[in-house]
Order: structure tokens, then sequence, then C-alpha cells
């Protein structure tokens, strides 16, 4: 599906914005199969973010999806000031988990790493009802459930993944209390559920998928979202944006969905990367700090 490898670097952004969600972990495969179809091997954390600041993207948020993945996000933050953690246990995990007596362990993992600096977002967690049989799915949500009151706890932003699940997250978020900062990771839904969620403070981050020729909803989405409530994202090494489909996707792409984003909007594309920027900091606090 990725035999492409990494496209060429698009135009820089004149005005920098951060990649908000991300995956540079070893723990998603990019390399292997690309090496058999003689593509270029996966970029290393340190070559992605110097493509992504040489285009204008100044800062990544590297997100953990199981507890390696999490504590390799963590460590990463650490290390390098253009990288920010959110950990979390992803909810296709958490029926696995469950089924061995392991996913109390696991979140308890992720209430530790959440106490480190660094370490500003909870995710990504939610509902997924796309890949999650039926009986998973009481797993699934206690898990949704624990991973709000951790991030509430540690007063840290919430990632949503939210697959076929729309009105059960929003619901979910609602009877627990959301936490104050609560971003729906690569958004999925349509108009209303835009309206809805702006509504409720939350944020909706777009990702390339809104480039797609099919993914009207989510331009229709866009366009009712207050500009004080986007954000831009990857979710590298997925969802490349057009016109590189079907390749993989990296941080140093996400001038490619901005772009589109201020075509969309008839926005000025550095008053939106101005806005979509600050906003991050809004949700996620400085990088610097």
């Amino acid at each position: 599906m990725r035999g492409g490898g990494y496209p060429e670097a698009p135009e820089a952004l004149r005005v920098p914005v951060y990649d908000n969600h991300t995956h540079l972990d070893p723990y998603v495969g990019t390399g292997s199969e690309d090496a058999e179809d003689g593509a270029e091997p996966a970029l290393t954390p340190e070559e992605q973010l110097d493509r992504a600041n040489a285009v204008g993207v100044a800062g990544i948020v590297q997100v953990g999806t199981d507890v390696a993945s999490s504590r390799w996000s963590a460590a990463l933050a650490a290390s390098d000031p253009r990288v920010l953690a959110a950990v979390a246990i992803h909810p296709n995990e958490a029926p696995r988990l469950d089924a061995v007596g392991a996913l109390g362990e696991a979140l308890d993992a992720i209430d530790e790493l959440a106490a480190q600096p660094r370490v500003r977002a909870i995710g990504e967690t939610g509902l997924d009802f796309f890949r999650t049989e039926p009986a998973g799915i009481p797993a699934q949500r206690r898990s949704f459930e624990e991973h709000i009151r951790i991030a509430k706890k540690h007063d840290l932003a919430l990632q949503i993944h939210d697959r076929d699940a729309h009105g059960t997250v929003l619901s979910t978020l609602e009877a627990a209390g959301a936490p104050d900062r609560t971003v729906f990771h690569c958004f999925s839904g349509d108009a209303e559920m835009a309206r809805v969620a702006a509504d409720r403070g939350y944020y909706l981050s777009f990702a390339g998928t809104v480039t797609f020729k099919s993914a009207q909803n989510l331009r229709d989405a866009l366009a009712v979202t207050p500009r004080d409530r986007i954000l831009v994202e990857t979710d590298a090494p997925f969802l490349t944006p057009v016109p590189h489909r079907g390749r993989l996707n990296a941080p140093y792409l996400v001038p490619l969905t901005m772009r589109f984003l201020a075509r969309e909007l008839g926005a000025d594309l550095d008053e939106l990367c101005a806005q979509v920027a600050a906003n991050t900091e809004a949700v996620y606090g400085s990088f610097a700090g």
C-alpha cells in the first residue's frame, strides 16, 4: 500500500505550525514492507524532525498506542525540544489486554507516564466500533473512561480516537466530564457533529483525509468549525494527503493539508497557520517549556 516511499517535500510554510498527532515510533511498521518494494527505508525521528522543520513544521506531538510506544514517545519528548508526547492504550488494544487480565496494569503505566513534564496529552483513546467486536466494547468503554480520569488527574489534554462511534463518544465525554482541552484526532464526523463538538469547546484536528475526494463530510465540518478550534495533523505514517495518497506520510507533509484548509476556508494561509499554531499551544502548552 505504501510502496512508493516518501514523497518530495512541499513548499515551506512562511508561518510555522505543529503536527499535533503523528507516529514516528518503531512500533508502527513503515520500513520493512517498503524495503521489499525498493523504496527508501523509514526515516529516523531526527530525520523526520529535520525535514519537518525545513518546511515550516516547528514541532510534533508523538502519540503512543500501548505501553511500549507510550514509553518510547515520552522518552523522545524528553530528549528533543521539538517533540511533546501523548500516551495511551489504543481503543483496539483495550479488549485484547482485558482478555488476558492486563488492562489495569497497562493503565497504571499510562498514569505513571502522564506525570512526566513533556507528556502533554492522554491519547489516543476513545471508541472504535469499526474494528472491535461487540464483546470487546465494554472493556473499550472502561478504558476510555479511565483515560478521561487520568487526563483530568494530571490536567492534560485528551486526544480522541473515534471510529464509527460518534454519538457514544460524545455521550461518554458528557457523562464523564470531558477534560478542559479535548481534541478529536483525525476528525471523521460531519457538520452537525462539528457544531456539537465546537459548542462544547472541543478541538477538531484535520488530517490528510480532508483532501480525499470522497470526504465531503469533512470539508462540510471544516466549514462550520470556528477557527480557534482547528488543529492539523498527519497521523503519519498513514492518511497521506492528496496528491500523494498511498505513499508514506510524514510530518513534513503538513503544509499540503494546511494549504488545502486555507483554500477551502478562503483564508489567508499565513493567518490560518498563525491561528492553528496558537490553537496547538493552547491545547498542549509551549514546546519550549
